[in-house]
């Protein structure tokens, strides 16, 4: 058993009916900065889950090593999952599905054309992973679905990541940020603003500190459709991870999710998914400045513009801000062509100069 994964040391049986395949480099460092406002310096704690793992960082690593290795005892043979082109969670399961061992179909979506989108689409071309177009009516993508999943032994993952199962992956974090507060190397936050997706993450972090005893907020930044991030869908995903969990351990604790800290907000999304403004973009010219962090315009610099707003707003206490973008340069061979016949020509816009500049 590592040492990083508290949920095992704390409940045994969970980590014998949970395994987790050893992706991660844990615990990610925590560090003490500060900001400063309008002539005021404000503390700020970083959780730095950029660096979550030597090959590809981000938050989704965590969840890969409970949904990989369960996919690896259910005698899987391909990894399947859906994102935007860009999709950062895509490539990471590409990435460590294909160190695994296991073939990998990623289904792509749509999304406002910017700089860098490419670099995503050659990397999984370079890498071998089956691209698919998915998008069209409700029947065409139940039919793609059928075309490409049929008879060939795939495991299929959420947009995100997001279930019962990836969702623990951050109860762990919660944990592991509770030893790194009881062991001195920061104080304990009044608030954590994190990133909030497809809700997994903010979820499982909610639990996991309410499990360690922690009174912090988290404060959920809602950066995707509304569909995709609720009130509502986050209750739900809490509940049945902690129904799990307990049903996993007799000494898991029942209540857990009324112990629970979780401010799901939404004033920060703006006028679409991947839509930058200017809060958003000064959040990421000042992390970049003042905290020596390199954020993007969809996930983290909108939960770095919640945070510097309520630092304007409601000063006192050092805040977290938990870094879920992945800082390791993209595994890509740049003197090597682009097999574009492989790519679906749905995608071909992304290669465009528009795209690239």
């Amino acid at each position: 058993m590592r040492m990083s994964n508290h949920l095992a040391r704390h409940f045994p049986e969970i980590g014998k009916r949970l395994p987790v395949m050893p992706l991660a480099d844990l615990p990610t460092p925590v560090s003490r900065e500060s900001l400063t406002l309008a002539s005021t310096s404000h503390p700020v704690l970083v959780k730095h889950d950029d660096v979550t793992a030597s090959l590809y960082g981000g938050n989704k690593v965590r969840k890969l090593e409970y949904i990989l290795e369960r996919a690896r005892r259910r005698n899987a043979r391909r990894i399947a999952t859906f994102g935007a082109v860009g999709s950062n969670h895509a490539v990471a399961t590409a990435l460590y599905a294909h160190r695994a061992g296991f073939e990998c179909t990623c289904f792509l979506s749509h999304q406002l054309l910017r700089p860098g989108l490419d670099r995503a689409l050659l990397f999984h071309l370079q890498h071998g992973t089956e691209l698919v177009y998915f998008g069209g009516s409700r029947q065409a993508r139940v039919s793609t679905l059928r075309r490409h999943l049929w008879q060939r032994d795939a495991w299929v993952i959420p947009l995100g990541g997001t279930s019962w199962l990836g969702s623990i992956g951050f109860v762990n974090a919660g944990l592991e940020l509770a030893e790194q507060i009881r062991h001195a190397e920061i104080p304990c936050p009044r608030r954590v603003y994190i990133a909030f997706g497809t809700m997994g993450t903010g979820v499982g972090l909610a639990l996991g500190l309410a499990l360690a005893g922690l009174d912090i907020e988290v404060q959920a930044i809602r950066v995707t459709e509304e569909r995709f991030a609720n009130i509502a869908g986050a209750r739900r995903l809490m509940e049945k991870t902690a129904a799990l969990l307990e049903a996993c351990d007799a000494n898991f604790p029942r209540g857990l999710v009324a112990k629970t800290r979780l401010v799901c907000r939404d004033e920060f999304f703006g006028a679409g998914y991947g839509c930058s403004n200017p809060a958003t973009e000064e959040a990421v010219a000042l992390a970049a400045a003042e905290l020596g962090l390199a954020l993007e315009s969809t996930y983290t610099g909108k939960a770095m513009a919640a945070l510097l707003h309520d630092l304007r707003h409601e000063p006192g206490g050092p805040v977290l801000f938990w870094n879920t973008y992945n800082s390791r340069p993209l595994e890509i061979d740049s003197n090597r062509a682009p097999e574009l016949d492989r790519l679906p020509r749905e995608f071909a816009r992304y290669f465009s100069k528009a795209c690239q500049e």
